[in-house]
């Protein structure tokens, strides 16, 4: 039973990543019914580092846009300028959330990881995913690729993503949203995101081990192990549906996802108050 709730979790995880719709939000809420038989210093690092398997399949699916070294025509090694300008600027959207989360993160925990702040996250930014569409459908998109977005712009995102702080956000919908709001396209702005998501993801997952600790039972090995490795598996086929969706589709079907999920959560949980 408990191997059964870790793949539910890992396909959870999965799913819910790199889809604007919050995968701490739904894992938080998805352990309300299920109960994960763990310490709660466990289950607070590994609702965090089972994303590293998400990670991975996101470097799998972009690594010839990702790896910043190649070869010349005649086969010698070369770094690709464009690749790195791409990962100096995903630094610099990345020293907001830095800051913020090294400050804040364990208070944040103690007191807005609730269902109630969930749902309402949820609610509140699907409405707004609805308006920024509807807004965006007047004019077009001044950032087409990804290698247009400038370093104010990606400093302009990663202030985005400090919202993603406050659980039931979503880390890809707050960047998303913020990159929208400035007039990156659909596409770059996915393309940002998972950019954004590696170093991020890694960082968070080093500093939930390191307060954790490395003393691992096998069975909490065997679990951490299954949610990565079902959550990479997942993923790669999330990350692929995203892509083809948004180059004919919008984000407003997720607003409308969230904003029932959280209305039917909130609903829930302050009837059982």
């Amino acid at each position: 039973m408990e191997l059964l709730k870790v793949i539910i979790l890992g396909i959870v995880e999965g799913i819910t990543e790199w889809l604007p719709i919050s995968s701490t939000g739904h894992m938080l809420l998805v352990d309300e019914f299920i109960k994960l038989s763990a310490s709660d210093e466990f289950k607070e690092m590994f609702f965090v580092v089972i994303q590293l398997g998400a990670i991975l399949a996101v470097v799998l699916t972009f690594i010839k846009k990702m790896w910043p070294f190649g070869l010349t025509e005649d086969k010698k090694p070369c770094m690709k300028k464009d690749v790195w300008s791409i990962w100096f600027k995903v630094v610099v959207a990345c020293i907001p959330g830095t800051v913020v989360t090294l400050l804040f993160d364990d208070w944040i925990e103690e007191h807005l990881e609730t269902p109630v702040v969930i749902a309402a996250a949820l609610i509140f930014y699907g409405i707004l995913f609805i308006v920024i569409e509807a807004w965006n459908k007047k004019r077009e998109p001044k950032v087409l690729e990804l290698s247009d977005i400038t370093y104010k712009i990606a400093l302009i995102i990663g202030l985005f993503q400090v919202l993603a702080i406050i659980p039931g956000t979503s880390r890809s919908g707050a960047t998303i949203i913020g990159a929208l709001l400035i007039g990156v396209s659909r596409v770059a702005a996915a393309e940002f995101t998972f950019f954004l998501a590696v170093p991020v993801m890694f960082g968070l997952s080093f500093i939930k081990l390191l307060k954790f600790g490395f003393a691992f039972t096998g069975h909490e090995l065997l679990i951490l192990g299954v949610g990565c490795a079902v959550a990479f598996l997942v993923s790669l086929l999330v990350i692929k549906f995203l892509m083809a969706y948004i180059k004919k589709h919008d984000f407003t079907v997720f607003g409308v996802y969230r904003i029932v999920l959280g209305a039917a959560l909130l609903v829930y949980f302050l009837a059982l108050a």
